[in-house]
């Protein structure tokens, strides 16, 4: 449930997961998936105590970088430093070792080595041409690196690399790519809602001008009415009178 819910809602993954520990404090998934639930929330140091709980229980190193990682968070890049240049490092796989290296270079940064934190990213899994799932990660914090350096054309050239190899859409690339190509996004959905409240202003107003326009040509009828009815009436009595005329001149005969 905790690695379910931890991406969605770290916070209730948070809460499963001391519910967890609270029944099997034990066993060192639990006190890993503890560990990740705390990270993700950044409570960095309860997430470092259960990282070494785990570790001490596995005897595993593949926490290492995710510990280094805790110990930037609690504000101590030197000790992250120290870490990546333990030798743990060496018993880590690939992807272990390249995430040593993303916490390596971020202590760099967190200390003002920008430059040392360029030069730390450099490496062979960087210059590789072959896409492994730590690689759009990799290029996107050398891409971030080379930018905060004010080295904007290889940074502009590194973002687009990221972007090639972040199939599932890790990062942010393409955005902080078309930041710097001055593209700037329209929110589809209020386009949208402003066409919606056109249409249907539009629609009001048609149904209002239908609604006046059978009324106006109800007054004119009326009036055409009352026009009819009064040429009747005169008619009616010009008859009358030429009837009354004849009548007069019989009797006078």
């Amino acid at each position: 449930m905790v690695a379910r819910l931890i991406d969605e809602d770290p916070q209730g993954a948070y809460g499963y997961s001391k519910v967890a520990l609270r029944l099997a404090s034990r066993v060192a998934a639990v006190r890993e998936a503890a560990g990740f639930a705390a990270y993700a929330n950044q409570k960095y140091s309860e997430a470092l105590a259960e990282f070494r709980a785990a570790r001490r229980m596995t005897g595993n190193v593949e926490l290492w970088p995710v510990m280094a990682d805790c110990e930037r968070g609690l504000g101590r890049p030197e000790k992250a430093l120290d870490m990546a240049g333990a030798a743990e490092v060496h018993k880590l796989d690939k992807a272990g070792q390249v995430e040593m290296r993303l916490v390596a270079a971020g202590a760099r940064r967190d200390m003002g080595q920008l430059d040392a934190a360029i030069v730390t990213l450099q490496s062979p899994e960087l210059a590789s041409h072959s896409v492994q799932p730590w690689t759009a990660r990799l290029r996107y914090a050398y891409a971030d690196a080379l930018l905060a350096a004010e080295r904007e054309d290889e940074a502009r050239e590194w973002f687009a690399k990221a972007i090639e190899a972040d199939k599932d859409g890790s990062t942010d690339a393409s955005d902080r790519l078309a930041e710097l190509d001055g593209v700037e996004f329209v929110d589809a959905f209020d386009e949208n809602e402003n066409e919606g409240e056109s249409e249907s202003e539009g629609t009001v107003e048609s149904k209002r001008s239908a609604d006046v326009e059978p009324q106006e040509a109800s007054v004119e009828q009326a009036e055409d009415g009352d026009w009819d009815d009064d040429e009747n009436d005169d008619e009616d009595d010009a008859v009358s009178d030429d009837k009354n005329d004849d009548v007069n001149g019989d009797g006078k005969d």
